[in-house]
């Protein structure tokens, strides 16, 4: 009887093996079925017979003489190539924080592309002389559909116009972040403090200046000094004691009180996710940091509430737990991202 037993167990285990695979082919399949159903849909969209492929090669004449006409009116377009590519811990545009600031511990990099200069490393030399950067950079994956207004997360769903708000989905998808920089190696730079998804098309890099950057009203005297130094070799524009009060925000400078209202959530990890981050070896800081501003968006917010939440965090996926109520986050589970798509297709139900 028992000799019996321990048979029907080993082919259990075996059913069950051979149900994992099928489970995994199956989702093979579906998504080779999805790419293929996408690559038909893109042939039948693009395909014109020979009547309409002249009807639209001449409508293509007609609208190039009218761009050409409103380019005199209007003047050029602008086009631009990335002198680099901007990598971090964020995949997907999931969870990426509303700005740099937000994630201040977070470490990117920019590696200049060797296109760009014959020697792309002599770019960066004197950069390390800065504590702070400029990066502006292109929003490549973003739709093209900007609006006239949008709705900024801080304002539960009111609408303003895009041009007062810092929202990524402009006519001119441009972005702009303010960070500190870590340390320069070669062609490549570190920095700290991350708004943008992996693989960001980088546009310029500028040092930041506070004596410049930040809107002061300096005396008579001192403005006539900043004069005397051609752009691009000031050494010390003001003396220590007029610095220190250069940098400090005067009164006139303003913001809407929408935006200084930002809110914090309490982030904490229960039992699981603490040793799930011991045994990954990664500093919950980076997960902190990325929650307490809440990287849910309006829809989310208004539409479910509390709720659970997964994103991505370099080779690591992160699950949490909302509560609206006590403006509480929970981390529930760490994981890798491959042991994550392993116990999702376990999970996928069979259609046999």
């Amino acid at each position: 009887m028992g000799s019996e037993i321990e048979f029907l167990k080993s082919q259990l285990a075996t059913a069950r093996n051979e149900i994992k695979n099928l489970r995994q082919q199956l989702s093979n399949l579906q998504h080779t079925h999805t790419k293929e159903h996408q690559n038909i849909l893109k042939f039948l969209n693009d395909f014109r017979c020979q009547g309409c492929q002249e009807r639209q090669q001449n409508g293509h004449n007609s609208k190039a003489k009218s761009s050409e006409t409103e380019k005199g009116n209007d003047g050029d377009v602008c086009s631009f190539t990335p002198i680099g590519v901007i990598r971090t811990v964020f995949n997907e545009k999931r969870a990426v924080p509303r700005q740099a600031c937000l994630a201040s511990g977070l470490l990117s990099s920019i590696d200049i592309s060797s296109k760009t200069f014959n020697n792309p490393g002599h770019s960066l030399e004197g950069l390390e002389n800065f504590s702070h950067l400029w990066i502006i950079y292109h929003f490549h994956r973003n739709p093209n559909h900007a609006k006239a207004k949008v709705a900024p997360p801080r304002l539960g769903g009111e609408r303003v116009g895009v041009f007062s708000t810092r929202s990524p989905h402009r006519p001119c998808p441009i972005g702009l972040s303010l960070v500190q920089l870590e340390r320069v190696e070669g062609s490549k730079l570190y920095f700290l403090g991350t708004d943008m998804v992996d693989g960001t098309p980088v546009l310029d890099i500028k040092p930041y200046i506070p004596q410049y950057d930040v809107p002061v009203m300096i005396n008579e005297a001192e403005f006539l000094n900043s004069r005397e130094a051609p752009d691009g070799e000031e050494t010390c524009l003001l003396d220590k004691s007029s610095s220190t009060s250069a940098i400090q925000p005067p009164a006139n400078v303003s913001v809407p009180n929408w935006v200084l209202n930002s809110s914090s959530l309490n982030v904490v990890f229960n039992t699981n996710a603490e040793s799930q981050l011991i045994a990954l070896g990664i500093d919950k800081n980076s997960i902190v940091e990325v929650l307490k501003a809440d990287p849910r968006s309006v829809y989310l917010r208004t539409k479910y509430g509390s709720q659970f939440y997964t994103f991505r965090l370099g080779e690591h996926t992160v699950t949490c737990k909302f509560d609206d109520q006590n403006t509480t986050v929970t981390v529930l589970q760490v994981r890798d991202v491959v042991n994550f798509q392993e116990i999702t297709a376990e999970s996928t139900p069979s259609k046999e």
